[in-house]
């Protein structure tokens, strides 16, 4: 509720969402999201001409915003580790694979642009819409068979915990 009032006062005082620097890094960041999301739901594979560029750009908006690039580092490799430990995890106890490579380097460049900190954020809502979307599917009685790509959801937290960055900042 407090959140909400904050929000309300902070657009009746005019104040803008993202500067231009800001909306700069976005058009980086968001059609790259927007390329990866639809690329992994025709394929299921999402590609490392993209992941990893995206890398990159995120650790470079890290230095550019805070002239200090360790946050995103930190956030880029513990995002890939992370993901790399649950797929082998996965994949020894299953027998078959849960979450590709792919999944794991997105999730670094999720961690290179929104550092460590916004890590468990980005898991949390990618986790809870590919939830809900797999519940909807079932309530429509569509059962998810097989694999279900998991880079739209992933994209979608990025983004988020992104924009929610900046967002903070302002209030």
């Amino acid at each position: 509720m407090l959140l909400c009032c904050r929000l309300d006062v902070a657009a009746a005082k005019g104040q803008a969402f993202m500067t231009t620097d800001m909306l700069l890094w976005g058009v980086v960041l968001l059609p790259a999201l927007a390329a990866l999301t639809w690329i992994d739901i025709r394929t299921l594979r999402l590609p490392d001409a993209l992941t990893l560029p995206l890398i990159g750009a995120g650790l470079v908006q890290s230095w550019y915003f805070t002239g200090d690039v360790w946050i995103a580092l930190i956030g880029a490799a513990g995002g890939y580790v992370f993901f790399l430990g649950i797929e082998k995890g996965y994949r020894a106890l299953r027998g078959r694979d849960g979450l590709g490579r792919g999944d794991a380097k997105l999730l670094a460049a999720g961690g290179a642009w929104c550092g460590w900190i916004g890590l468990p954020w980005i898991v949390l809502i990618a986790s809870g819409s590919g939830l809900a979307f797999a519940g909807a599917l079932t309530l429509m009685g569509r059962r998810p068979d097989g694999m279900m790509p998991f880079g739209p959801f992933l994209a979608l937290g990025i983004g988020v915990v992104w924009l929610g960055q900046f967002r903070l900042v302002w209030l």
